[in-house]
């Protein structure tokens, strides 16, 4: 039984300087290796358990598979029509320690299927034969999946291969799938809506999702399912009800039906005690930052997403934002360069900052203009 999820809640509410603010009721006690629901939009950890625990991840790993998939897509790098070759390395021999799509054997399928087999049916054929179309082979694929977990601040995981089959440098933690999900969610959102579909057919074979909430909960809409004898049975999953969305990850539970009752429970205590506000928006101005040695003397200050912040119910009145901009600010500036921060309290205590930008470039100005800069920035200092 996990039993140190209030000292880890009270470790998160300490850390973000909601303490003694307010009284949120302790998660469920869950019995699992490790647990982590978050804010999707703020990226708060809400409650956790062992978070950065590294365990095997079983099938989650194929999150990363189809977020790199995905990804390609948007960058143009892939078309969803390109014809991907399923090697005999890939191919799936039909047996029942293994998940597959059933793709022929040095056949073809579209790039849009085989995500589609990954993410629904949880494909190892097509998540090998989409590693060795993108990385030339899956240990070099496995670099990339590497490289992109690096990038997004996974810090404690390790990929060996494109399916999570069992490897003892194979590893993740509950935390870093949630960043994982999040990514997915916040940066291919025209991919997302397949992680809701409830079943596949190809080859005339019709498989359904083992998400087992998506049939019993219309507020939740993916992610991925996992499991194997060591790492047990692990699920993320995302809800979203109302403007608010919650990523739950559990891995190490005892049953298929605990990892959907254990994440329906905690979505149903997320929701329940918490809310996600949006105080500025992206695009709005915030203020204009004096800017020397430039074509203009001030520049436009604000923010290229949107301001969430996560916090328990009914304290949102108490909120406050402060725009502190930078001094000092030389021209050249690019548009989106950090020009300050957004300060966010709440009863007098930082709960969150984020950067403010530049919303236009600015450019040095010329020669004689410069010197007069110099000397004007001189002569306030010395006044």
């Amino acid at each position: 039984m996990n039993r140190i999820l209030s000292t880890t809640f009270l470790a998160v509410l300490l850390s973000s300087g909601f303490a003694n603010a307010f009284v949120v009721p302790n998660p469920p006690a869950l019995e699992n290796k490790s647990y982590v629901v978050m804010d999707a939009d703020s990226g708060r950890v809400l409650a956790a358990s062992n978070a950065d625990l590294q365990l095997e991840p079983a099938s989650l790993t194929k999150m990363m598979t189809s977020y790199i998939v995905e990804h390609s897509l948007v960058s143009g790098r892939l078309k969803e029509s390109d014809p991907v070759l399923v090697s005999e390395h890939a191919w799936c021999r039909g047996t029942s320690a293994e998940s597959c799509m059933y793709l022929p054997l040095n056949g073809s399928a579209s790039v849009i299927d085989m995500l589609r087999g990954v993410i629904i049916q949880s494909g190892n054929d097509a998540s090998k034969a989409l590693a060795e179309h993108i990385g030339g082979s899956e240990p070099a694929f496995a670099e990339i999946m590497n490289a992109e977990a690096k990038r997004l601040g996974m810090k404690n995981t390790h990929f060996m291969n494109a399916t999570g089959l069992p490897d003892p440098a194979h590893l993740s933690t509950a935390r870093d799938m949630a960043i994982l999900a999040q990514a997915i969610i916040r940066d291919n959102p025209k991919y997302y809506p397949i992680y809701a579909e409830k079943e596949f057919t190809y080859n005339n074979i019709k498989q359904g999702n083992r998400n087992a909430l998506l049939y019993t909960d219309p507020t939740v809409d993916g992610l991925k399912t996992g499991h194997t004898e060591n790492a047990g049975f692990c699920l993320v999953a995302s809800s979203k009800r109302g403007s608010m969305r919650l990523i739950s990850v559990v891995m190490g539970t005892n049953s298929m039906q605990d990892r959907a009752d254990q994440t329906r429970a905690l979505f149903n205590w997320g929701f329940s005690s918490f809310e996600t506000i949006k105080p500025l928006a992206a695009g709005k101005v915030l203020g204009d930052a004096q800017v020397w040695f430039g074509r203009e003397d001030l520049v436009k200050a604000g923010l290229d997403r949107d301001l969430s912040i996560t916090l328990p119910r009914g304290q949102k009145d108490k909120v406050q934002a402060v725009t502190r901009l930078m001094p000092d600010l030389e021209a050249p500036i690019a548009k989106g360069q950090k020009v300050g921060e957004v300060v966010v309290t709440l009863d007098g205590k930082t709960i969150a900052t984020q950067n403010v930008v530049a919303m236009e470039a600015v450019e040095e100005t010329n020669f004689v203009v410069r010197l007069w800069h110099h000397l004007k920035r001189f002569l306030s200092n010395l006044f």
